[in-house]
């Protein structure tokens, strides 16, 4: 899979993408994984956490998403889709492409072309 997107496959990055990808599709963010690597006894900074995350995106084997500016979340299943965000719980949940219709976009600056439209539907439990 790495060799294919053209990465090369160090033991770190093995590793990680066991950690990744061995469970099915997933969201996880850099911090959960770091926490998963260490009780996997997977020797890895937080820092190279990060590195390998974006590295796996701008090659396309994750997904970013970026909830609340600052935290974000990477998930392994790159096709379309949307998602839920359920506040509190900073669980991200996946919403077929189907189930959302989108009506009217903006129109596109000379030059530009839309790339993927990403729609995040925050919940937050009911007391």
């Amino acid at each position: 899979m790495m060799r294919r997107a053209g990465l090369r496959p160090t033991r770190q990055r093995l590793a990680l993408a066991s950690l990744l990808f061995g469970r099915g599709h997933r969201h996880v963010s850099a911090e959960a994984l770091h926490e998963e690597a260490i009780l996997a006894r997977v020797p890895v900074s937080l820092a190279t956490i990060y590195n390998t995350l974006h590295q796996f995106t701008e090659v396309g084997l994750l997904r970013e998403l970026a909830v609340d500016g600052s935290k974000s979340y990477f998930d392994t299943n790159v096709g379309d889709h949307h998602h839920f965000f359920v506040e509190g719980d900073n669980a991200m949940l996946d919403i077929p492409a189907s189930s959302v219709e989108i009506g009217k976009l903006p129109t596109v600056p000379d030059g530009m072309e839309i790339v993927r439209v990403d729609v995040v539907v925050r919940l937050r439990r009911k007391d």
